[in-house]
This record gives C-alpha cells, sequence and structure tokens, in this order.
C-alpha cells in the first residue's frame, strides 16, 4: 500500500476495539504456542519465536499472554497439529494479495477463504501468480517524531538496513530478513522507538495496483478485511497503492 495506507493500518490496528484486540491477541497467541511448541519455549535459541515475539509486541499485546502462550507450547499445546499455507489471491480491480494461514484442518479453511474471497469479488489465483508480486523483507516503522531524519539514516544503514523512506508520518526501514534483527538491535540500543516491525511480504512498486478512486479502494479493504477476520488467517499482504482516504 501507498505510505498513507500504511501508517492508517497501524493507527488502526493499534486502535482497534477491545473485542477486535482480543480476536488479533487470540491469533498471535496461538502463533506463539506454535512457535514455542516446534521450537522450544526461548527466544534466544527459537528465531521464529523472536520474530512473533516482535509482532506481539507491535500490537501490544501484555506481556503476560505472551509467557502464557510460550507455557502453553513448551507443554505441547492442545495436541493439534498445525500446517503452514500461503493462497494466492486477486482482489477487485486487479490487486493482488497474499494470504498465510496456520490451521489444523485444510479443508475448512480453504472452503472458508473461497467464501470469503467470492463474496468480496474476486477470486482465487493460479500459484504464482501474485506472489511474484512481493519480496519478503524485513520492515520496521518509526514515526517522525521519534527520531531526527539523518541520525536515524546513518544508524540504520550502518546496522545493515537495504534502505529508509521518509514518508508524511515518519521512516519505513527497509531491510533483508537476515538483517532485520540487527537493524531492530541497533534501534533499541538508541533507544527509538517502532511503530511497527516485522519480517513480511512488501508489493514490488513497479507491480503496485494504483487505487485512486474512494469505491474501489473500499472493496479492496473489504475483502481484505473479511479475510483478517477468519480465525485461521495469520497475515494479508496486498499490492494495492491506494491513494485516497478510506474512512
Amino acid at each position: 500500500m501507498s505510505g498513507h495506507s500504511k501508517w492508517s493500518t497501524i493507527k488502526r490496528q493499534k486502535g482497534a476495539a477491545d473485542a477486535k484486540r482480543g480476536k488479533v491477541f487470540s491469533k498471535l497467541a496461538r502463533e506463539v504456542t506454535i512457535a514455542a511448541k516446534d521450537g522450544g519455549g526461548d527466544p534466544d535459541m527459537n528465531a521464529k519465536l523472536r520474530m512473533v515475539i516482535l509482532k506481539c509486541k507491535s500490537a501490544n499485546m501484555p506481556a503476560d499472554n505472551i509467557q502464557r502462550a510460550i507455557a502453553k507450547g513448551e507443554g505441547g499445546g492442545d495436541g493439534a497439529v498445525f500446517e503452514e499455507l500461503t493462497y494466492e489471491i486477486y482482489a477487485p480491480h486487479g490487486v493482488g494479495l497474499l494470504c498465510e494461514v496456520s490451521t489444523d484442518n485444510r479443508n475448512r479453511t480453504a472452503a472458508e477463504i473461497r467464501s470469503i474471497v467470492t463474496k468480496g469479488g474476486g477470486n482465487i489465483a493460479t500459484a504464482g501468480s501474485v506472489s511474484r508480486l512481493f519480496e519478503r523483507k524485513g520492515q520496521i516503522m518509526v514515526s517522525r517524531d521519534a527520531a531526527d531524519e539523518d541520525a536515524l539514516m546513518e544508524l540504520v544503514l550502518e546496522a545493515g538496513a537495504e534502505d529508509i523512506r521518509s514518508e508524511e508520518e515518519g521512516f519505513e526501514i527497509v531491510t533483508d530478513p537476515a538483517d532485520f534483527e540487527a537493524v531492530h538491535k541497533a534501534l533499541e540500543g538508541a533507544n527509538i522507538a517502532t511503530e511497527a516491525a516485522a519480517v513480511t511480504q512488501l508489493p514490488i512498486r513497479d507491480t503496485m495496483t494504483p487505487i485512486s478512486d474512494v469505491a474501489a479502494a473500499k472493496a479492496v479493504l473489504k475483502i481484505q478485511e473479511g479475510l483478517d477476520d477468519q480465525d485461521d488467517v495469520k497475515d494479508v499482504y496486498s499490492s494495492a497503492d491506494i491513494q485516497v482516504d478510506v474512512e
């Protein structure tokens, strides 16, 4: 999405109603439990768990919730076996979506995802047709009032960042996934707060779909939010470059 859309999404997530926040925390707790079950409960020894905990902190998930989810994973979880899948989707107006899920029932999840996509005016895409629009990168968002631009640029580039993009509301720092932790630790060491930080799927800029009509933007966001609300969905990534305000 465009810079405006990225910052709007962060604000929306941080200001979500209690019911919505509770659902987000439940999904994150599942991710923590699965990561701890698969690789142990020590984040220093479990890279996947470290990444999920960082995601939890970006969502303002309480530390007690995280520790309970780790303890559950170390105890073997609930016995369910989860598999991670990615659905490639075309939303309205040719926007590509990647939808990552963690499910203990592939058939149930597939039926629910297909129903959401169809009702939203989209369709399931062939393998590779949407994933080629994205690249896996580390992404760290820093608000404009958290750091001086020149000092921030020097710090993160020295720590291994690929790029830093100045936007109206702040800075987007992009890294190779292998350098993400080093850059994030450099920010922590400099006491620079982050608004969001994760290894994610970023749309390749010259393949993004510009959306400048409010109705079109709402149609794209409706299907994306419908997927977000599905219990098994972990993340939804969009190739839309939304250029209008959508309230």
